[in-house]
């Protein structure tokens, strides 16, 4: 008789999938600290706060429903009722006088400004992809993705307003917000690394940014909420504005971190290397 051989038993597969989003993790964890994605997060929520932030107030401002929408979704976003959600109401309700104090120079300043945003987020994907910077004629890349985020925020406002009141709203809402946000994050990916990865590597990370957002606006709704009312009441507007600096944050972590996962679980080196590992 031949001897049998000691086969190694299978590992079943939910331990497999434990073992790789361990790996994928700390992989995250890793490179998370070569691209410095603290100061990038620190970096994106300036950056966000002044600009894109008034931008939308001019936008809700000439908005026909005053800017309700966009404030309610900001308001749902950070997880705030009660005296925060009306502080930020009243942020974007102050329709006659933002458009009579804009300017067709402040307008653009914006828009260069909002620029340096895209620029700043197509940085921390070339980094996460290990790719050369692109071409200074790639600016028009960043110009569709900044209209692209800003229409993208004013659509899941709109939908806000579409049958108020009934079950169809809150599942076109969850509809609209998730679905078009992994879109959303996923087109960014493929437009500002101008096709340089493949669609099918981008899509898992655009997934999981996605899938953090929901996990910040718990957080939000746990910490963040209680955090802004309080400052509020203590420090006026100085304490709100380092309450939403501090979730702008969180916002830059989510954009850089989804990326970074869906790059640890199809790059073909550290799959190759998450095999050799015991």
């Amino acid at each position: 008789m031949m001897p049998q051989r000691n086969e190694r038993p299978r590992q079943p597969r939910v331990a497999d999938g434990a073992r790789n989003l361990r790996h994928a993790a700390l992989e995250v964890w890793r490179h998370g600290r070569d691209i410095e994605l603290l100061q990038r997060s620190f970096a994106f929520a300036a950056l966000f706060f002044v600009t894109l932030v008034p931008l939308l107030i001019v936008i809700a401002a000439a908005l026909p429903a005053g800017g309700a929408g966009i404030a309610e979704w900001i308001t749902t976003a950070l997880g705030l009722d009660g005296r925060g959600g009306e502080a930020v109401r009243g942020l974007f309700a102050s329709r006659g006088q933002v458009l009579s104090t804009t300017t067709a120079f402040g307008l653009a300043a914006l828009a260069v400004f909002g620029i340096s945003l895209m620029s700043a987020v197509q940085s921390g994907y070339e980094r996460i992809w290990r790719l050369e910077r692109g071409p200074w004629h790639s600016v028009w890349r960043q110009t569709l993705a900044l209209a692209a985020l800003v229409g993208y925020i004013v659509l899941a406002a709109w939908i806000g307003s579409p049958w108020r009141g009934t079950p169809l709203q809150p599942a076109l809402g969850i509809t609209v917000d998730s679905v078009g946000g992994i879109l959303l994050f996923w087109g960014l990916q493929r437009l500002l690394l101008a096709g340089r990865v493949p669609g099918r590597r981008l899509f898992p990370g655009a997934v999981a940014t996605m899938a953090a957002l929901v996990g910040l606006r718990v957080f939000s709704r746990l910490v963040f909420a209680p955090l802004l009312v309080s400052n509020a009441v203590s420090y006026g507007t100085v304490g709100t504005v380092l309450v939403v600096q501090s979730w702008l944050v969180g916002v830059g972590y989510t954009v850089y971190a989804g990326p970074l996962l869906g790059r640890a679980l199809t790059d073909d080196e550290w799959l190759a290397d998450r095999d050799r590992r015991p």
